[in-house]
């Protein structure tokens, strides 16, 4: 029997945008269509964990790593 993967139930989704299944543990893990890319599992903490520090990434270098021209 082929097992279907979790991503496809559109039970597991909220709004229809966001996956969210607890009982996956992937973090990362790809669209409903495939080719779009990736997407987070908003019922996984660790997804939370990588969010912030990709804003905490994106700001460091914006902040301090930009190229700010000061009068």
């Amino acid at each position: 029997m082929v097992q279907k993967d979790p991503i496809d139930d559109p039970q597991n989704y909220k709004f229809g945008v966001f996956y969210f299944n607890r009982t996956d543990i992937r973090v990362v893990v790809p669209k409903r269509s495939r080719i779009l890319g990736y997407s987070l599992n908003f019922a996984n903490w660790k997804s939370y964990v990588f969010m912030l520090l990709l804003i905490l990434a994106a700001s460091y270098f914006i902040y301090f790593k930009g190229n700010i021209v000061k009068a």
